[in-house]
């Protein structure tokens, strides 16, 4: 849940950086009335290293756990935070002229606004749930860090591997 939020925010925030962000017709001398368009990377710079700050929050959730998994997640949620505030400012409904690319340019905003939401929502899910979920390398970290758990299967596996007969009740019960 918390990767895919963070995949599709990121994605969200790289696709805004694509689309149109500003337009305006402008004299281009002998050209004419040119139409001048600035994409969400030109216009908001942010975009796209929130981005990658989004995908590279993926492999650092995987990676940690405890404290530095919270600490990550404050981190994205603020971006996401600031993704969402990059797609509202300065974003205006009405008074453009005729024949410039609008729905274009309020999908870049929106689409920003949209990455930003799914990047905070996944860090304040990695803030909250940072404590529960295992990570990687978990499985083979030193065996006082491991919570013990009782296996029957796994002891009866243990059991054949030291040459001892798993089914034998009174051999087992008498050490």
């Amino acid at each position: 849940m918390i990767v895919a939020a963070l995949l599709l925010g990121a994605l969200a925030l790289w696709g805004a950086s694509r689309l149109t962000w500003f337009a305006e017709f402008r004299d281009g001398g002998v050209r004419g009335t040119v139409l001048y368009r600035e994409t969400g990377e030109q216009r908001a710079t942010a975009l796209v290293p929130l981005a990658l700050l989004a995908l590279a929050g993926v492999a650092g959730l995987v990676a940690t756990g405890g404290w530095a998994r919270r600490v990550l997640g404050v981190v994205l949620a603020l971006a996401g935070a600031a993704a969402v505030w990059t797609g509202v400012a300065g974003v205006r409904f009405g008074g453009y002229a005729d024949g410039l690319p609008v729905t274009e340019m309020l999908l870049g905003r929106g689409l920003a606004v949209l990455g930003g939401i799914l990047v905070a929502a996944g860090g304040l899910a990695a803030l909250k749930g940072a404590g529960r979920a295992a990570r990687l390398g978990a499985k083979y970290a030193a065996p006082a860090t491991r919570k013990k758990v009782r296996d029957p299967d796994a002891e009866l596996w243990e059991a054949l591997s030291e040459g001892e007969d798993p089914t034998d009740v009174r051999g087992r019960h008498s050490e």
